[in-house]
């Protein structure tokens, strides 16, 4: 039930964000306090394949939030992901349980070889200067949805 919730939800704001894009309307509000800087996606083959979005969050709000899911039209499966090492030093890739705190006035990067979005089972191919709508959904400040340029290159 939830999966299908999920996906439903994920349909809605996915079909909303084409629509504002192609009227050219802003996809965050002026006011929200979160902001998304330098969002960036990455891939590493075609449609069925697996990628990653990145990108830095900054809290401007006066409360704490955390960033608790995502979802995207481009993955069958997207998740928040963390690198670790293991005691034997080998690096390791696993879901973040509880999602990403955000405290008032901080900033936290989802970046390589840390924190970020991984996109698993592509629904197409992610291909140089193509994008992607991406919906964060974060405890106390609800869902936001961008577009996210395709840089393989970085």
């Amino acid at each position: 039930m939830y999966r299908r919730t999920a996906m439903f939800a994920a349909i809605f704001a996915a079909t909303f964000a084409a629509i504002a894009l192609a009227a050219g309307l802003p996809l965050l509000a002026q006011d929200h306090p979160i902001t998304v800087q330098d969002a960036y996606a990455r891939a590493n083959g075609a449609a069925g394949g697996a990628g990653a979005v990145f990108l830095t969050l900054q809290n401007t709000g006066p409360t704490d939030d955390r960033l608790l899911g995502v979802s995207t039209d481009a993955a069958r499966m997207a998740e928040l992901h963390s690198h670790s090492q293991t005691a034997d030093g080998v690096m390791v890739m696993g879901r973040i349980e509880g999602g990403i705190a955000l405290p008032a006035g901080g900033t936290h990067a989802l970046a390589r070889g840390g924190d970020h979005v991984m996109l698993m089972g592509l629904t197409r191919t992610l291909a140089q200067g193509d994008s992607l709508t991406v919906t964060l959904t974060f405890q106390t400040a609800g869902a936001i949805t961008l577009a996210v340029p395709v840089d393989n290159a970085r």
